[in-house]
């Protein structure tokens, strides 16, 4: 892992989500949500606003990620826990917030939803990989989950994707110092682990919506601890 990887790093990006090209994507956001509003499907919506205004297949799927509509909005929103974590277990969709948090360390594009999270467009397509950031990732973790004074930290990672073996080893290496417990579970899907959970730390939609409650961590770890990201504002404030 000593050579420097840029997880999610496109170099179209600099152009796509520009000042320009947000001013054109706030305009299709804005039409995104309102076919959402009527009912209509966020895959066909964004195809059909996407072709509109002409936006790359990237520009679209960072709208789909973003957009939602407000009563979805308000539900989650409900449900975020802000602070009070003393001594309580928390459930962790483990590769979710590594790998958002290793594009952030690596100046990748990342998106600020309108549901609050913070959501990356790096594509895993059943392969992992751990990168000269993946360390800085879990140490970032750890110190923040030590400051909430928690009891114990039940990570969830993905098994049938690959390399998930070795970055459960290098999770419970790394936080073996801390003062929580630490679990890493290898499960076969971790989506259902947590959707019924509660003081689940994901940026997942699906399971926003199903889990009791939930953290918003990556921003969180964001704001306090990494600096300059590489971060387009699509949470449409007027919209709600």
């Amino acid at each position: 892992m000593s050579n420097s990887v840029k997880r999610g790093f496109i170099p179209t990006d600099a152009k796509e989500f520009n000042e320009e090209s947000l001013n054109t994507l706030i305009k299709a956001q804005k039409d995104l949500l309102y076919l959402m509003e009527q009912g209509y499907p966020i895959k066909s919506a964004s195809t059909f606003v996407g072709n509109h205004y002409m936006i790359s297949e990237r520009q679209r799927l960072a709208l789909s990620r973003a957009t939602t509509i407000p009563e979805i909005v308000e539900l989650r929103r409900k449900k975020q826990v802000i602070g009070k974590t003393d001594n309580q277990t928390l459930y962790l969709d483990g590769l979710n917030l590594i790998i958002t948090l290793e594009v952030a360390l690596s100046g990748s594009v990342l998106i600020h939803c309108m549901d609050g999270t913070i959501r990356d467009l790096a594509g895993l397509r059943g392969t992992y990989r751990l990168i000269d950031k993946t360390d800085l990732a879990i140490n970032l973790i750890g110190k923040r989950l030590n400051q909430m004074n928690i009891d114990t930290a039940h990570f969830y990672l993905d098994s049938p994707v690959s390399n998930t073996g070795r970055l459960k080893q290098r999770i419970c290496e790394l936080l073996a110092g801390y003062s929580f417990h630490t679990i890493v579970e290898l499960v076969n899907n971790a989506d259902v682990m947590l959707e019924n959970k509660s003081n689940v730390i994901s940026s997942d939609a699906i399971i926003l919506n199903k889990c009791t409650s939930w953290i918003n961590l990556a921003a969180e770890i964001m704001n306090d601890s990494i600096k300059d990201t590489f971060l387009v504002d699509l949470r449409l404030m007027n919209a709600t």
